[in-house]
C-alpha cells in the first residue's frame, strides 16, 4: 500500500488546524494510507477527523520514525525551513510538499506568508499540488465517551505560556457570573495547571469538583468540550475545539492576532483583542500580554450575553 504521511509534530490547536489539510490530502489519495507524524497524546483526536489512518508518535524537530518503503508523498505540514524541511527530505518520498521562505529559497513550493490565517497556510500549501482543500472544514465527530458533566459551561484558564493568559481573578469573575445564571462550571487544564485551576474555582465560590485540570484524557476532554453550552478561554487548544464542535466561544487574544489564529468568522465564536499587527507581542513570554490585559471582565460578559442572543 501508498502512503501518505504528514508532519505536523505540534500541540492540540496545531493539530486542529491542519484538519483541512489532512482532509483534503485524504480524498486526493483515496487508496494510500494517510499517516500523522504527530504528539502521541493526539491519537484518539486523530481518529476522529476521519482522514488519518494512523498516528506515528513524533517529537517537534525530532527525526520521523518512519519504516518501510517511502511513502509516496510527505507533506510538511510543520514549518517553512531546513529544520522540517530535512525531516520530510529524510523520508525519501517521491514528492514533497513544502514552503519556500527565505531561509530555504530554492524549495519547489509556494512562498510562506507569514501574516496568513494558520488553516488557510495549510490549505494553500496542498492547493498548490491541485488539491483543494475548504478552511471551514474544521469539524470533528464526536467522542464515543462521555462527557464528564453535561451541558457544562468551561472555562480554561490556562496556556502554554504567561502571555497567554488572562489573570486567574478575572477568570474567576466570569466563572461565578456564569455559575450564577444556573450552568454547571467546570474549570479545566493540564495536570500542570490544576493548582491554577484550583485557584481559580476557589476564587469564584465553585466546589472542588468543578476542577477538571488534569483529571480527562483528551478524548475526555473534547467530549466535554462537544456536549458544552459555552467555552471561554485563552488563545490555546482548547478553543479550538470548541470551534471543532460548533460551540459557543468566547476567546482572550494578547500577542497574536485572531486574525492569524482566531475562530472562523460566522460561527458561535467571538474572539476579544485589542491590538493591531499580526503577532504584536511574543506568544512565548513569561509576562501576561499587555493586550491581553485590556481586556475587562464586563467585555467577555457581554460577549456571553451576545452569543445567547438570536441572530437577527
Amino acid at each position: 500500500m501508498t502512503a501518505v504521511l504528514m508532519l505536523r509534530a505540534l500541540g492540540l490547536g496545531d493539530f486542529l488546524t491542519g484538519v483541512p489539510a489532512y482532509r483534503a490530502l485524504r480524498r486526493a489519495y483515496p487508496d494510500a494510507e494517510t499517516v500523522l507524524a504527530a504528539p502521541a497524546a493526539l491519537r484518539p483526536l486523530a481518529a476522529l477527523t476521519g482522514a488519518i489512518d494512523r498516528l506515528l508518535p513524533a517529537g517537534e524537530l525530532r527525526p520521523i520514525p518512519w519504516q518501510g518503503p517511502p511513502p509516496e508523498v510527505a507533506v510538511d505540514l510543520h514549518g517553512n525551513g531546513p529544520a522540517s524541511h530535512a525531516l520530510i527530505d529524510a523520508t525519501r518520498a517521491p514528492l514533497r510538499m513544502m514552503y519556500a521562505s527565505a531561509t530555504a529559497p530554492d524549495v519547489d513550493g509556494p512562498w510562506w506568508d507569514d501574516d496568513e490565517h494558520e488553516v488557510a497556510r495549510w490549505c494553500r500549501l496542498v492547493g498548490r499540488w491541485g488539491i483543494p482543500a475548504d478552511p471551514g472544514d474544521l469539524r470533528l465527530r464526536a467522542p464515543a465517551e462521555e462527557p464528564p458533566v453535561r451541558r457544562a459551561a468551561v472555562v480554561h484558564p490556562g496556556a502554554a505560556y504567561p502571555a497567554r493568559r488572562w489573570p486567574p481573578d478575572r477568570f474567576a469573575a466570569v466563572a461565578r457570573a456564569l455559575a450564577a445564571e444556573g450552568h454547571p462550571v467546570v474549570i479545566t487544564g493540564t495536570a500542570g495547571e490544576r493548582d491554577l485551576a484550583a485557584a481559580v474555582a476557589d476564587r469564584a465560590g465553585l466546589p472542588a469538583a468543578a476542577v477538571l485540570a488534569g483529571t480527562t484524557g483528551l478524548e475526555g476532554l473534547a467530549a466535554l468540550v462537544a456536549d458544552a453550552a459555552v467555552v471561554v478561554s485563552n488563545d490555546t487548544g482548547l478553543s479550538h475545539l470548541a470551534t471543532a464542535y460548533g460551540v459557543p466561544s468566547v476567546t482572550l487574544f494578547g500577542p497574536v492576532s485572531p486574525a492569524l489564529w482566531g475562530p472562523p468568522e460566522g460561527g458561535p465564536h467571538v474572539a476579544l483583542w485589542h491590538g493591531s499587527g499580526g503577532r504584536p507581542g511574543n506568544a512565548h513570554g513569561t509576562e501576561t500580554d499587555p493586550r491581553l490585559l485590556r481586556i475587562t471582565v464586563e467585555e467577555v460578559l457581554a460577549a456571553l450575553t451576545a452569543l445567547r442572543q438570536p441572530a437577527a
